[in-house]
């Protein structure tokens, strides 16, 4: 079974409901961040989900949040069920509520949002590919090699910002300059050094398990000191577009442990875009099974 919406009855206020996670205030300092097992593609989100997508991604957040405990803060209060349900009321332990809350929530301290997406690209794919296909840059900024294939590594990871859109919007690829007039120069470039310096420390680790993270996406909080914080998910398939090893080729696109297997369905049964699609039951095992094969390959764990 998959859950695909909480229902907590008041007993904590929801004040946001984004593409996966629900979140409830605990108080005033504290949010409730709950995983869904509710899966998006070409930014609509299908009718049923995909079963404990949402538990692989908070399970998987949170081996990269304590991997890169060392490089930076991050909002955690709480990351375990144990820790989690001591610090909610004790009427969500009741089954009802349990059970949509196990293995999926976190605890986190509320910050300042950094209204930017810190998208990191160590390899050249997607819209990326795209964009230097036709003018040699990217993000609008001239790429120094003009001979790269698709798929091909950049000498050294580049930060490609984007504007953080509500949901139903698109985000937009904007240049470093404009994310300086957002958030100003100063933030940006904190932003940006520490974004490439997270993703570089997290590629040598996953090239370790055998994966190649070709790109991702980072969000920051700022706290009281004016120091940036890493928030919301990390380095997840979500987030992120993994790479096998073993199969990878410069020269052409790469098979991700990510919504391919949807995207694909989608397109061959002209799904794209359209409102109110359940998938297919193979469908969300086989995405389930690749969900968990990243989980796998990069924590060195069992998926139990």
């Amino acid at each position: 079974m998959s859950i695909v919406n909480t229902d907590l009855d008041g007993i904590l206020p929801l004040i946001a409901k984004g593409k996966v996670r629900d979140i409830y205030a605990v108080d005033e300092n504290n949010l409730l961040f709950v995983a869904t097992d509710r899966i998006s593609a070409y930014d609509v989100i299908m009718t049923n989900g995909i079963p404990d997508k949402g538990k692989i991604l908070t399970q998987l957040s949170v081996f990269w949040f304590d991997f890169l405990a060392p490089y930076i803060k991050n909002h955690l209060v709480a990351s375990n069920d144990k820790e989690v349900f001591a610090l909610l009321p004790s009427k969500l332990s009741e089954e009802k509520y349990k059970s949509q809350l196990e293995g999926r929530s976190l605890i986190v301290k509320k910050h300042r949002l950094i209204p930017l997406e810190a998208i990191v690209r160590g390899y050249i794919t997607g819209s990326a590919w795209k964009e230097y296909k036709n003018s040699k840059t990217v993000h609008g900024v001239k790429v120094e090699n003009e001979n790269l294939q698709e798929s091909d590594a950049f000498p050294t990871p580049i930060f490609t910002p984007s504007t953080k859109a509500e949901q139903g919007e698109h985000d937009e690829n904007i240049s470093i300059e404009q994310a300086a007039e957002i958030v100003g120069k100063d933030i940006c470039e904190k932003v940006a050094v520490k974004a490439v310096e997270l993703y570089s420390a997290a590629k040598n680790l996953a090239l370790l398990k055998g994966i190649i993270i070709a790109d991702t996406k980072f969000e920051f909080g700022l706290d009281e000191n004016n120091e940036l914080v890493l928030v919301d998910e990390v380095l997840t398939p979500d987030s992120s577009r993994f790479w096998n090893q073993k199969t990878y080729q410069v020269g052409k696109s790469q098979e991700s442990y990510d919504k391919q297997f949807l995207r694909d369905w989608l397109t061959a049964n002209g799904l794209n875009g359209k409102e109110g699609v359940a998938m297919d039951a193979e469908i969300a095992i086989k995405s389930k099974e690749k969900y968990i094969e990243a989980y796998e390959a990069i924590t060195g764990k069992k998926w139990a």
